[in-house]
């Protein structure tokens, strides 16, 4: 109780079930000594033996061992349910024993509801049990229960009800850029903007998730969730163009941007002022939303962005101006998503996109 644990006193001069028992044992054995068992009219398990009893094995001297050996509801537990058995009604004053069969039962889906409960309705008590059992599937007799006097019993379904909201589930609120002092940049996956104080440098922010961004869960590699390399290419042009440079230069990845189950991570985009000539070089990190603030940040990709095409190396237009290319090979699309998983690949709907 002075550590916050709930206890109840036990009302007896002994620890039963423990060596405490062992100074009285002789003159219990003594006291059962003609004590005999009968053949038992209800099927039972014993919590000593963990095995069926037939009755007459019931004696004194079996009596003294259940009073000072182990309570093993977890073997008469597990040979009742070797048997088929998957409900369990604990008739008793106050359930005690219901919270260690429902965690028993938790892999099997065992129905478990006590009777009665000390201090508290009584025969009402008893009903709200018969109606559990009644609503996971168990027959009651209700007749019996109520009487001739009990009236019309409207019927329930005997299963358990199935429940399905309506309502979509909401997404988390979005706040504006500019309450958190920043500017916003109109793109789905980076946030806020900043100019920095210092310098012409500027900072981009975003926030990742697979709750928010769904269609980020189609691109897997081996089960995880990794945002795909065009992604963060789309987020290095997205900050370029806020600054005026409208090509990406060069872009070296040096880690993956893995997507966690649950929550989010933080993503930053560092664009340092121009040169000369007018390249902006820009760096990509990320971090676990719930990480602490003094935790480091994963560098994810570096780069140079451009006002302007580097004429040296030949526009996409161009390039795809003779189709298909010269020299190019047809590959064999057929069944390739299916190949690409068997890999470990993932590509969900939102990633297949390659068609003859």
């Amino acid at each position: 109780q002075s550590d916050g644990v709930f206890c109840r006193r036990v009302e007896v001069d002994y620890a039963s079930h423990s060596a405490q028992v062992d100074p009285i044992l002789a003159s219990l054995s003594a006291s059962l000594a003609d004590v005999t068992g009968q053949p038992v009219s209800v099927p039972m398990v014993s919590t000593v033996t963990g095995a069926q009893v037939e009755g007459p094995e019931l004696d004194g001297a079996y009596w003294c061992r259940n009073l000072r050996e182990p309570v093993r509801l977890d073997r008469a537990l597990e040979a009742l349910q070797a048997e088929g058995h998957g409900v369990f009604v604990e008739v008793s004053a106050h359930p005690v024993l219901a919270m260690p069969l429902t965690e028993a039962c938790a892999e099997t889906s065992g129905v478990v509801v006590g009777s009665l409960r000390r201090d508290e309705g009584a025969l009402s008590t008893l009903h709200r049990t018969l109606g559990a059992l009644h609503t996971q599937g168990h027959p009651v007799d209700w007749a019996a229960l109520h009487g001739e006097s009990s009236g019309a019993i409207a019927a329930l379904p005997t299963y358990a009800f199935q429940r399905q909201r309506y309502w979509l589930e909401a997404t988390a609120s979005v706040t504006d850029a500019s309450d958190l002092g920043l500017s916003s940049t109109a793109h789905p996956l980076l946030g806020g903007a900043t100019t920095l104080a210092d310098s012409d440098g500027f900072l981009f922010t975003g926030r990742l998730s697979v709750s928010e961004h769904r269609w980020l869960a189609d691109h897997t590699v081996f089960d995880t969730v990794l945002v795909p390399g065009t992604g963060l290419l789309e987020l290095v042009l997205a900050a370029g163009r806020t600054v005026a440079c409208t090509t990406v230069s060069d872009l070296t990845l040096a880690a993956p941007l893995v997507l966690p189950e649950r929550g989010a991570v933080r993503v930053q985009l560092h664009v340092e002022p121009p040169d000369g000539q007018g390249h902006r070089t820009v760096a990509l990190y990320s971090r676990a939303e719930d990480a602490p603030e003094d935790g480091p940040w994963t560098a994810h990709a570096t780069g140079t962005l451009s006002a302007t095409e580097d004429e040296a190396s030949p526009s996409a237009d161009s390039r795809l101006q003779v189709w298909p290319p010269a020299g190019g090979e047809p590959l064999d699309l057929t069944d390739l998503y299916p190949r690409l998983a068997e890999q470990g690949l993932g590509y969900g709907p939102a990633f297949q996109g390659l068609t003859e």
